[in-house]
């Protein structure tokens, strides 16, 4: 297979990725088995990720000799740091869900490893972040993803773009009316 077939695949994974990245809603990676590769890298794209006790995490790639290139090692650096991620990416740490827990590469282990209960309990800990108006919660979520790829004075100039937004609507109004110390 040419080096271009493979720059081209890459070029396509990390758009697409990254355009999962951005998406203007909290997202949730559940890794029930093993994530591999491109299943490894896939996961870092999302804000979350929660496993069950029995998987693993792996970045496969040196086996193969290749490297991560839909963004998986940039992201995993964000994630959990440069050292960590280089002991990952070599496989010499291998991430079941302690050390992946340990590591804060992911949020919690689930308590079921049954695929509907485990999909229950992942929408079930989603709420804690989805409860409330949605205009509200895609705003945060752009404004935590400016934080992260934009200079500083450009992220300020996004969260103040989506306070304009949002000062005076509906979710705002009705927040004060419901809540009258928060206009003292």
């Amino acid at each position: 297979m040419p080096s271009q077939d493979g720059i081209a695949l890459s070029m396509f994974m990390q758009n697409t990725l990254t355009r999962l990245m951005r998406l203007p809603l909290i997202s949730i990676a559940l890794i029930q088995g093993w994530a591999l590769g491109g299943g490894a890298e896939f996961t870092t794209a999302c804000d979350f990720r929660l496993m069950t006790k029995e998987s693993n995490i792996r970045f496969v790639h040196k086996e193969i000799g290749i490297v991560p290139s839909w963004g998986g090692a940039t992201r995993l650096v964000e994630i959990i740091g440069s050292r960590q991620a280089l002991k990952v990416l070599t496989g010499a740490l291998k991430l079941d869900s302690q050390k992946a827990l340990n590591l804060r590469m992911v949020e919690e282990v689930l308590q079921s490893s049954d695929e509907t209960q485990c999909l229950e309990e992942a929408k079930e800990w989603l709420k804690q972040f989805i409860d409330g108006p949605p205009e509200v919660i895609r705003a945060l979520k752009k404004s935590v993803t400016a934080g992260k790829e934009l200079c500083f004075e450009e992220a300020l100039q996004v969260e103040r773009d989506l306070l304009g937004t949002l000062w005076g609507g509906p979710a705002n109004i009705e927040a004060i009316a419901r809540r009258g110390k928060y206009c003292k």
